[in-house]
This record gives structure tokens, C-alpha cells and sequence, in this order.
């Protein structure tokens, strides 16, 4: 835990909910003094007080840890703001549709920023009949792999698991596709609109 970040982010909450270094402690069952160690960074809360602690101040514990509010201003849910987060640790495929602090398997993990393909991650897609088929000409070994494909629609997403050893293609219905991204487990994601 970052006791610099948390501290200032703990003296903030704490002043914005407009308690004193004694409400707070009283809320906690410690002293005021352990209070201002926190928040000036000479110490830092015992884990067992970690949530309690979130829940007086009023956010997440995941938000706490991170030294910011998130605050989500996607309001009128606009898919094309998808976010994507895949956990180094389990693969685990994370999606939200708005700013977000995730977390999987104690960590937590960075928003997956988007490339444009190369010739070693170029993407193919042809339609057939009702259906798009999206082919990645890629490697499929159990140490270099397209992990999954995801197509963006209108109204929500579709994703398709890839394993090692198999082919990296799925087929997908068109209606109302926007774009695909995949994601290789060495080089990231990679994203294509449909014209």
C-alpha cells in the first residue's frame, strides 16, 4: 500500500464527509492519533480495518488501495467506450462499459490499451451469409496464443475463447457489429472496425 497516496486520500474523504480526526477513530474503534499517523503517512491502518475503514469514508476498498476515486461518466452506457482487463495470473477476461478499478487475483489491473494489427497479428474477416468470420493468421501454441476474439455490437458484446493448439477464427452474427478486438497473451490487444 502506497502510504503517501492512501493517507492524503484518507484526510480527503475524511474532510469531505466532514468528520474530524476524532469521529473517524470513534467510527473505528482507534485513536484520533492513529488517524493523523495515517493520513501523513508515519503509519498505516491494520488490515483488519481496511474495510471498515472504506465503508466510513464511504468508497470501495479497491478505491482506497488505488489512492483515487473512480467515478464513472459514461451515464447513456456507450459500448464504444468498452474497457478491457485480462489478468496476467488466471487469463480471467474482464469488461466494463465506464471508468472502473479492477482487481482479479489480488491485483489490480491495468485497462488494455488498443493497436493496430501488424503483419504477425493481422486480422481477416468475411461475411458469410448472416455471419462474420474472423480469421487471425497467428501462432497457437501453449506459450504464444490469441486468447480470445471480441466483437462490439449495439447492444452489448460477444466474446469467444481461444485455446492453444486450436485455430484463432470464430464466427459471429453481424447484426449490429461495430468492431472486434483480440488479444494475444504476448502482445496485447489488437482492435479492427468492420466497414
Amino acid at each position: 500500500m502506497n502510504q503517501y497516496i492512501t493517507g492524503t486520500m484518507i484526510k480527503r474523504l475524511r474532510e469531505e464527509r466532514k468528520l474530524t480526526q476524532l469521529q473517524l477513530a470513534e467510527k473505528l474503534n482507534v485513536s484520533d492519533k492513529a488517524i493523523s499517523k495515517w493520513e501523513t503517512g508515519r503509519g498505516y491502518p491494520d488490515i483488519t480495518l481496511i474495510e471498515p475503514l472504506a465503508i466510513a469514508l464511504g468508497v470501495s476498498v479497491i478505491e482506497l488501495f488505488a489512492g483515487h476515486d473512480v467515478v464513472n461518466t459514461n451515464k447513456s452506457f456507450n459500448l464504444l467506450k468498452t474497457k478491457l482487463y485480462v489478468c496476467p495470473i488466471c487469463q480471467n477476461v474482464i469488461i466494463s462499459t465506464g471508468e472502473a478499478v479492477v482487481s482479479c487475483c489480488g491485483i489490480t489491473l491495468p485497462e488494455l490499451v488498443s493497436e493496430t494489427a501488424d503483419i504477425s497479428h493481422k486480422c481477416e474477416i468475411s461475411r458469410v451469409e448472416d455471419e462474420y468470420y474472423v480469421c487471425i493468421n497467428h501462432e497457437m501454441s501453449k506459450t504464444h496464443y490469441i486468447s480470445f476474439i471480441l466483437a462490439l455490437k449495439d447492444d452489448g458484446c460477444e466474446i469467444k475463447k481461444l485455446y492453444p493448439e486450436g485455430n484463432a477464427e470464430a464466427r459471429f452474427k453481424i447484426n449490429g457489429i461495430k468492431r472486434f478486438y483480440y488479444y494475444c497473451n504476448k502482445h496485447g490487444l489488437f482492435e479492427i472496425s468492420v466497414k
